[in-house]
């Protein structure tokens, strides 16, 4: 798990096919590499990898033929730069949002302009994922948390402030480019819920009358 916060900029050293997927190698920048063992998980501009190999300065992952299609990753070249956040620990502030670094699809930048010393992102999304951005609701866009300003369809609104920009690839980017996007976890799961679907695909779904046989006093009919 992942807070979406990053903790460094790093750049590609590396992509080197291998036996049919990928083996990727990162330059870390400023991230501690100190207490990172192989094995571990470090999410990359969003998808959570896991270190297989540890080099000076940085590390090496492989990258599966699902993470390559369903990411951004076939984007990068040698010397793109990523956003990197090692996974977190009890300990650690949870200052973004839960973040599991499985992304769910691809958001495309449309649009990109000043507000005072902020910048104001519109993104489009498929529309298969769109239901899963609220206003307010909290996205990760290339491994970063971001708040949603606002929903129009299948497209979205944020607001990245000067440290973010700065602090991030985000700033790197132009309209067309492609974003891994990661939708609230949270949104998922309730859907599931709601739906009620077993593996069979039958289910009665959650709705006011089972929340009431459950025990949840005025919320069945006429409660």
């Amino acid at each position: 798990m992942f807070t979406g916060i990053i903790q460094a900029v790093g750049t590609v050293r590396s992509i080197q096919p291998a036996a049919g997927d990928w083996r990727v190698a990162i330059r870390a920048g400023g991230l501690e590499l100190g207490d990172v063992a192989l094995g571990d998980s470090i999410a990359v501009s969003g998808p959570c990898l896991t270190v297989v190999a540890l080099e000076e300065g940085g590390f090496a992952a492989d990258v599966s033929v699902e993470t390559w299609e369903r990411t951004a990753f076939g984007d990068l070249t040698v010397g793109s730069r990523v956003n990197l956040e090692k996974a977190l620990l009890p300990t650690t502030r949870l200052g973004g949002h839960l973040v599991s670094g499985h992304v769910d699809g691809l958001a495309v930048l449309q649009e990109r302009r000043q507000e005072a010393r902020s910048e104001r992102f519109v993104l489009e999304v498929p529309a298969h994922l769109s239901r899963y951005v609220a206003e307010k609701g909290s996205v990760c866009l290339d491994g970063v948390s971001l708040t949603v300003n606002g929903v129009e369809g299948n497209r979205f609104d944020v607001n990245l402030v000067p440290h973010t920009l700065a602090h991030t690839t985000l700033g790197d980017r132009h309209p067309g480019d492609r974003l891994n996007l990661e939708v609230d976890l949270i949104a998922r799961y309730l859907e599931r819920l709601v739906r009620g679907e077993d593996a069979s695909g039958e289910g009665g779904g959650l709705d006011a009358a089972s929340l009431a046989r459950a025990g949840f006093s005025g919320l069945g009919e006429g409660g």
